[in-house]
């Protein structure tokens, strides 16, 4: 199922205003954030508009989660972060997703909260495309 308004649903125009789709997973789509102040950020969003984890079978959820941890293992072959933030948010859009925020020690917001849209690294085309081949290349 598909919502017409879900940019994880749609992709296009309204996915391209914060990201870039990848590649498919398992039961999921991985997505490059297009703000990369915290180098390799991805979202890995369900292939269904779902809301709640609670809303799939054990078996999808067991799926999703491996998604993400598949995820999470490229992004720390790729860029070696000190550590991977996860977070799930639906505040906006209610499409079970997954934010996966490298963050690296002695960077900014080290040891603390990062922001969700700090709006201060943008990356050129052939930067996003160089990117998107190192996740690639460690899935």
């Amino acid at each position: 199922m598909k919502d017409q308004n879900c940019a994880y649903c749609m992709r296009g125009d309204l996915l391209d205003k914060f990201g870039i789709y990848i590649c498919d997973l398992r039961v999921s789509s991985l997505i490059l954030f297009k703000e990369q102040s915290k180098p390799g950020r991805v979202i890995v969003a369900y292939k269904d508009h779902v809301s709640e984890m609670v809303d799939i079978s054990e078996e999808e959820r067991n799926a999703f989660i491996a998604d993400v941890n598949q995820a999470a293992m490229a992004l720390h072959k790729a860029f070696k972060p000190g550590k991977v933030n996860y977070g799930a948010y639906g505040d906006t859009g209610c499409h079970l997703h997954m934010h996966l925020v490298p963050k690296y020690e002695g960077g900014d917001e080290w040891g603390g909260v990062f922001q969700m849209n700090p709006g201060k690294v943008y990356l050129s085309d052939e930067g996003y495309r160089e990117m998107i081949q190192k996740i690639k290349d460690n899935l």
